[in-house]
């Protein structure tokens, strides 16, 4: 099987969607831009977000089983997957590619 590096690459607030529908929390994340893990065998990474995992989990698995393009050429490399997490207030965008 191949081993898929995960990427956190950006993530999005909606503070206005947090207003009027979140109840106030104080920890919601610990991902920051530019963290990196190596997925192997398909299986989620020592400190990725279990949330998070399961939003990109079949896409990793089918990266790691060799398996790719995506909706029929969505991602220029067709190895990978651009995948936010289910956070609908402060979602984590992750480019998972096979390394």
């Amino acid at each position: 099987m191949n081993k898929v590096r995960i990427t956190a690459i950006r993530q999005t607030v909606y503070e206005d969607l947090m207003a009027q529908f979140e109840n106030p929390i104080e920890h919601t994340c610990d991902v920051s831009v530019g963290q990196q893990w190596i997925s192997v065998d398909g299986q989620r990474p020592e400190g990725m977000c279990p949330s998070a995992w399961e939003s990109m989990r079949p896409f990793v698995e089918s990266l790691a089983r060799g398996e790719g393009n995506f909706f029929d050429g969505w991602m220029q490399n067709p190895m990978s997957a651009m995948i936010s997490c289910n956070d609908g207030f402060r979602p984590f965008s992750f480019y998972m590619e096979t390394v």
